[in-house]
């Protein structure tokens, strides 16, 4: 399906009603948007990565006459400053901000959405925090177990063998035994242009196996410095440190939201967060609407999964649950 068909998928493309800038600690300063209905039924969008940043297409999942969409860069990412900041960067300062920015907007309870380590959050937040939500819109799910890191830094080589090769070649090959080690050597060492080769290089290896399908711009955006420095560190920081969560944490505090209505999209083919990890979260969450699309790898813009998201954002809006 075309670009064109995405687009028709998506609403049109809108502009921010209101923007800000909330300093969270002496280091970190987030970029936060609001659209659509300012009195319309809030809904948050998280982005992946971590360190991915904010498209403005994210913003065309929602009808911005129902919702009132607000979307944030986390820490380290997209608009947010520091670009690729590690320090005070963790699962749980990040979901204080989101806790922050939901005080700051007067926000009592909204749809939580989000994609990959988006969905990551998503699960880490509502589970914390399960007043504050009214449901989750759930895509490419990312559980942060050991096995999920070691398939991207390793196992994605048998289908990828190619990409694979260009993503570790920054790394000398006496340091390729702990890979993760190696790319932190390189990513936070003393030398700046190694780590933005190295930053790069996950970048585009991350952009070159999203889609079912090869799409030259993705790999491009995100083996670009402005990307790259906040995917390539960010998720090297957070992989390096089981993005601080305990093994499996996200499945055994599920029974947390297991009484909110939750949407979970998965493409059939996506190779940096298999389905596995969806099914196991479906299991565990039997209620939770499911849908496996059976042409589509990774990408929330690909026509099966970007239409699946809209409908489910459709879904809540007529439910009348929200």
């Amino acid at each position: 399906m075309s670009n064109s068909a995405v687009s028709h998928t998506l609403y049109p493309p809108l502009e921010p009603h209101r923007t800000g800038r909330l300093a969270v600690d002496d280091i970190h300063t987030l970029y936060w948007e609001e659209c659509g209905n300012p009195d319309g039924v809030p809904v948050l969008f998280l982005h992946g990565g971590p360190g991915a940043g904010l498209s403005p297409k994210h913003r065309q999942f929602f009808d911005p006459a129902h919702y009132r969409i607000v979307l944030f860069d986390q820490r380290g990412a997209g608009q947010s400053t520091p670009l690729g900041e590690i320090r005070n960067n963790t699962t749980q300062l990040l979901m204080e901000d989101i806790e922050r920015i939901r005080i700051l907007l007067g926000v009592e309870r909204w749809l939580v959405f989000g994609g990959s380590w988006g969905s990551t959050l998503a699960l880490a937040y509502g589970q914390a925090h399960p007043v504050r939500c009214t449901g989750f819109v759930l895509r490419g799910i990312f559980l942060c177990t050991a096995a999920e890191i070691d398939w991207f830094l390793n196992g994605i080589r048998w289908m990828f063998p190619d990409a694979h090769a260009r993503f570790v070649a920054p790394i000398p090959e006496a340091d390729r035994g702990d890979l993760l080690k190696g790319f932190c050597t390189q990513l936070f060492g003393a030398d700046v242009a190694a780590g933005v080769a190295a930053a790069r290089a996950w970048g585009r290896y991350e952009g070159s196996i999203i889609n079912l399908l090869p799409n030259p711009d993705v790999e491009e955006q995100f083996g670009s410095e402005a990307v790259a420095l906040g995917v390539g560190r960010l998720e090297a920081h957070y992989f390096s440190h089981d993005s601080f969560l305990t093994e499996d944490q996200l499945i055994r505090h599920v029974d947390r939201i297991r009484h909110l209505p939750c949407v979970i999209v998965q493409g059939r083919y996506d190779v940096i967060c298999p389905a596995l990890s969806a099914w196991r979260l479906h299991q565990a969450w039997p209620e939770a609407s499911f849908h496996l699309i059976p042409d589509a790898g990774h990408g929330a813009f690909e026509p099966g999964i970007a239409a699946a998201l809209v409908r489910a954002t459709e879904q809540f809006k007529r439910s009348g649950t929200l």
